[in-house]
């Protein structure tokens, strides 16, 4: 039998982590992320709540290891998107199949801020990985002819993917690319455009399509 890597403690300590997750989960679809309750889930799991906190020191520290997954899931699939070739518009596609995939886990890191809680610095670095992958895609675009004032600000060392090669016009490409299609499915999956008469796919191809010419 091929050695795991892992003695069936480790192995069986990682289950019920993962178990714990899931029930987070089915919490944060029903009440939100800032009612989670570790010992509402010891209590799903028939544990004590001291027996849960060996595997969840606190509330922020599983919170911490969702939004970790979340981000990480989604730079992983974005990335594979682009090592596959795929353009500004087709890394809009992507984003959009994440988020509708699982909406909470999407608001989870792109939604309203849980009460208290401070991501640690680790979680910005995987983000960095998701805007490198669309500053590469905005690179591959032509530099406008005159200069922005948000090209004119950016023009400059980044905090964001520090080291980059992207110019300032790439940059503002990226970053408008980002918070716009952002605004589009946040609305979308809050359900703002029900009752519009509106397709969300519709507005959001028009979004991506327009942000993808030069």
């Amino acid at each position: 039998m091929a050695d795991t890597g892992t003695t069936p403690r480790e192995r069986y300590r990682a289950q019920v982590r993962t178990e714990i997750k899931t029930h987070a989960w089915e919490q944060i679809a029903t009440a939100g992320a800032s009612a989670l309750s570790l010992n509402a889930i010891a209590k799903q799991m028939g544990m004590s709540g001291p027996a849960l906190y060996r595997y969840f020191a606190s509330r922020d520290d599983l919170i911490t290891a969702l939004v970790r997954d979340a981000y990480r899931g989604l730079a992983d699939t974005v990335r594979a998107a682009a090592g596959s070739g795929a353009d500004l518009l087709g890394l809009a596609h992507t984003l959009r199949a994440w988020a509708l995939d699982d909406p909470q886990r999407y608001f989870l890191v792109y939604g309203t801020p849980v009460p208290g809680y401070h991501a640690p610095d680790d979680i910005t670095e995987i983000s960095d990985e998701i805007m490198t992958a669309l500053l590469d895609a905005a690179v591959a675009h032509a530099p406008a002819a005159t200069r922005s004032p948000l090209e004119a600000h950016l023009d400059g060392p980044r905090q964001w993917a520090p080291g980059h090669r992207a110019d300032a016009a790439a940059s503002a490409k990226a970053l408008t690319f980002w918070t716009r299609l952002h605004g589009v499915l946040s609305l979308e999956l809050a359900g703002h455009f029900q009752g519009m008469g509106l397709d969300p796919a519709v507005l959001f191809e028009a979004e991506a399509e327009s942000l993808r010419r030069p």
